[in-house]
């Protein structure tokens, strides 16, 4: 390397240096003082699995800020029952049943939704599902099914909507990932591995639209990793310490999602304080460590069978 590439290298090193240190700062004060919520009025929010739980309560409540809802289900039934519930209200929303696992169906969804909504510009992907037991135990279908549902259709809805997002350089793309995508947990092998995948999508997808030439910084990014929730999935909790870590309810949860879309923070827990908890303790903490402290606090889900 000649005198002027050494030199450049230095000055490159420094400038990273004052930008690190000042987006951290940023970024801190982001955390203590989060920017105002956003207006949702006019916009349209897609999101899967709003038959029930978490994907229901949303939907109630992006509605209820002005937005127009499209409603994704596998279960037409209990979809409707959703988009009824939101109408009553006076509010517009609009359901679609599809297989978000396929492909092809997702295609075809998105382009009747484009003729018939508009452009979606928030985009949640809920629908996910979670056997609960030991790995051995599951069967190549289920594992095979929670993949197809909790990662796959990840990566067929975003590739339907976010086309349309970076040609209006506006958008905002939400995934639901958990603690268990955090660190792992027992009887739940492949789904810890389903939802440490969702992140990696969610922040390598934001670091490929931040590295493009053509400029995107009007597409934000979300991703939610709650803990116990009051929806089902977790049939089984395991908790030894209640008033610490307790079960949420699906309709707290969403209250918290909601507000987190709103404000474009990148990765929310649920509850908040396990984002520290795991952030700044469990990950700086060497493996055995960690596996000491989940040994005390003695929480998870136990197997169905």
């Amino acid at each position: 390397m000649d005198f002027q590439g050494a030199l450049q290298v230095v000055f490159d090193l420094l400038w990273t240096l004052i930008k690190v240190n000042y987006l951290t700062v940023v970024g801190m004060w982001r955390t203590i003082m989060p920017p105002d919520p956003k207006d949702v009025r006019d916009e349209v929010v897609l999101i899967t699995g709003t038959g029930h739980g978490i994907g229901r309560e949303m939907a109630l409540r992006f509605a209820r800020l002005g937005a127009t809802l499209v409603c994704v289900d596998i279960n037409a039934s209990t979809n409707e029952e959703t988009v009824r519930i939101i109408k009553q209200e006076k509010n517009k929303a609009f359901s679609y049943q599809c297989d978000v696992t396929d492909r092809a169906a997702v295609m075809q969804m998105a382009e009747k939704i484009r003729h018939e909504v508009g452009e979606v510009s928030i985009l949640v992907n809920n629908a996910g599902i979670m056997p609960c037991k030991p790995l051995l135990n599951q069967t190549e279908k289920e594992i095979r099914l929670m993949n197809d549902i909790n990662v796959n259709a990840n990566l067929w809805m975003i590739q339907a909507f976010l086309p349309s997002m970076m040609e209006r350089n506006h958008g905002h793309i939400v995934a639901m990932s958990s603690m268990a995508g955090l660190m792992g947990l027992r009887n739940l092998v492949p789904y810890c591995g389903s939802k440490y995948a969702v992140r990696g999508i969610m922040e390598a997808l934001a670091i490929e639209l931040k590295e493009d030439p053509r400029e995107f910084s009007g597409i934000k990014f979300t991703t939610i990793c709650p803990y116990m929730v009051d929806t089902g999935l977790c049939k089984k909790p395991r908790i030894r310490f209640p008033s610490l870590m307790k079960v949420v309810s699906a309709s707290e949860t969403a209250d918290l999602i909601v507000d987190a879309v709103r404000r474009d923070i990148l990765e929310i827990t649920v509850p908040q304080e396990l984002h520290f908890m795991n952030r700044y303790i469990y990950r700086f903490l060497p493996f055995p460590a960690a596996v000491a402290w989940n040994e005390f606090f003695n929480t998870g889900v136990d197997s169905h069978e």
